[in-house]
């Protein structure tokens, strides 16, 4: 398994530098280079960098590939497409996928509705220092809790139902309401066991500032 950060343009503060690739989406590129980190891929229709920080992205960057702005795919799926084509075992954990754009926040949030990526869904990672967010296929699974975040919240994608068990605030027949996001959960020192029929379940753990 092949650890690898990859660096979108949101906002980025501190992070984990033991990765074995580095990864930078468009504007991503140039925080990896602050850094002082090895740029082995930079991915993205440069649009949101200057003539000068392109040029030093081109310069610095191990590999380059270049994408024109009318396209089909965000920078970040691009990058991740290109990942899971060269190393499809690969474990990606993604910084600077919050605070930039509100819809590039929510593309992230949604990157397994793209086809291409759903088989890799289990294999990306959202973080920052406040937020981790993992995405789990429909079925039943388990969800562990992340050091340092007390808060765990739950999103189906989709109008299948879902059931949380295990959790400080458990939803079954019991005890069932419909909502777009179950936030403010819980573990309660155990696995939290959710199940949906169809579609995908966003997970996000968090703590407060």
């Amino acid at each position: 398994m092949t650890k690898i950060a990859v660096f979108a343009g949101g906002h980025l503060t501190s992070f984990p530098r033991d990765f074995a690739v580095f990864v930078g989406v468009d504007r991503g590129s140039l925080a990896i280079l602050r850094n002082d980190l090895p740029l082995d891929l930079a991915v993205g229709d440069f649009d949101s960098v200057t003539a000068a920080e392109r040029q030093l992205i081109q310069e610095k960057a191990k590999m380059v590939i270049t994408a024109v702005p009318e396209k089909d795919d965000t920078d970040t799926e691009l990058a991740l497409k290109v990942i899971f084509a060269k190393y499809p075992q690969a474990q990606v954990s993604l910084f600077g996928a919050f605070g930039g754009r509100i819809d590039h926040t929510l593309a992230n949030l949604f990157l397994p509705s793209d086809p291409d990526l759903a088989p890799f869904m289990h294999r990306i990672r959202l973080q920052d220092e406040q937020n981790v967010v993992q995405f789990y296929p429909a079925g039943v699974c388990q969800v562990f809790p992340e050091k340092g975040m007390p808060y765990v919240s739950f999103m189906a994608e989709g109008d299948a139902p879902l059931t949380i068990e295990g959790a400080k605030y458990n939803l079954d027949a019991n005890h069932f309401f419909t909502k777009k996001v179950y936030a403010s959960n819980a573990f309660i020192g155990q696995p939290i066991t959710v199940t949906l029929d169809s579609g995908y379940l966003i997970v996000i753990h968090s703590k407060d500032r």
